[in-house]
């Protein structure tokens, strides 16, 4: 019932919106055959507010999948690189936490485990794993999925040496529904702990924080968010069904590849976007060929240009 409510509220949204784009382009037309000069520059904010909004609803006919209009888990692991890998992993979650605010998203730290303190006091991260919440919050980031590369001098090298490092970004759609993933509390191994960090702002002194172990899978997840040990294990169950969902989803796209007799490519060696920093600045999309010298806007959270495109393949 809670399912077809939320399916009834967003096709009525969606039937709102249209009908508001239908009574613009009528008041812009009658606008336009007035013929008068002294309205064209209100006729000119019309126009334009009109096109992002038709812009808009263009990309979302690319989000149609049965999650797309949902929450989205947002993971990012540092991989090889050690420090530089860890510094990589926090600025990566800054450039998303950007996003989201950019997109009007909400978002919340549902767990992470932090690296060696470096030079300057910088900490790293080593996992953390984000709640996003918003409409089409899944289907705008998932195409967010693989490698990250980056390239610099690096600030953990006493020679300030080049550097290049790797940080894995995985997009699980947020999954709440009991039916859609079946999970027996016999598979499950339940530990809880006291949330820890590497001090300051970090320090976490709440005993309710919560890991479940997935015993067929070896998966693995926690959530140290909330106040309640009962919180903490309805998020992290959330998320253990995101993980099983996407895994029973590669599965799925790895035995279609079989039967069509293509090889089937390992998504933790598929880079999909470069950050280099140095000799020169640039952002390169290996998949869409989108790139921009404009990093600093990039890792402030612009985006836009690399999902769209995305999208659009």
């Amino acid at each position: 019932m809670i399912e077809l409510n939320q399916k009834f509220a967003n096709l009525k949204e969606e039937i709102e919106d249209w009908e508001i784009i239908k009574k613009e382009a009528a008041d812009l037309k009658g606008l336009i055959n007035l013929n008068d000069k002294e309205i064209e520059e209100e006729i000119e904010s019309s126009k334009k507010n009109l096109l992002e909004k038709l812009d808009k609803k263009e990309i979302e006919i690319f989000l149609s999948g049965k999650y797309d209009k949902g929450n989205a888990i947002l993971t990012i692991a540092s991989g090889a690189g050690g420090q530089d890998a860890e510094d990589w992993a926090a600025i990566l979650l800054r450039m998303y936490k950007r996003y989201c605010e950019r997109k009007g998203f909400g978002f919340k730290i549902l767990s992470q485990s932090f690296g060696e303190p470096g030079p300057e006091g910088r900490i790293g991260i080593k996992e953390v794993n984000l709640e996003v919440k918003g409409k089409f919050a899944y289907g705008f980031l998932k195409g967010e999925s693989g490698v990250h590369r980056l390239v610099r001098l690096s600030p953990f090298s006493a020679k300030n040496l080049r550097h290049t490092s790797f940080a894995l970004v995985e997009i699980m759609p947020q999954i709440k529904e009991i039916g859609e993933i079946e999970i027996q509390s016999e598979d499950l191994k339940v530990n809880t702990y006291r949330a820890s960090g590497p001090g300051g702002q970090y320090v976490n002194k709440r005993d309710s924080a919560v890991r479940i172990t997935h015993l067929p899978s070896k998966i693995t997840v926690s959530c140290q968010a909330e106040r309640t040990q009962g919180l903490n294990r309805k998020k992290a169950l959330e998320m253990l069904k995101s993980r099983l969902l996407k895994l029973k989803q590669e599965k799925e796209k790895k035995e279609k590849k079989k039967i069509k007799g293509k090889e089937v490519s390992v998504e933790w060696g598929s880079q999909i976007r470069s950050y280099v920093f140095y000799p020169y600045k640039l952002v390169k999309d290996h998949r869409t060929k989108v790139e921009t010298s404009n990093l600093d806007e990039v890792l402030d959270g612009n985006l836009d240009n690399f999902i769209t495109k995305e999208l659009e393949l």
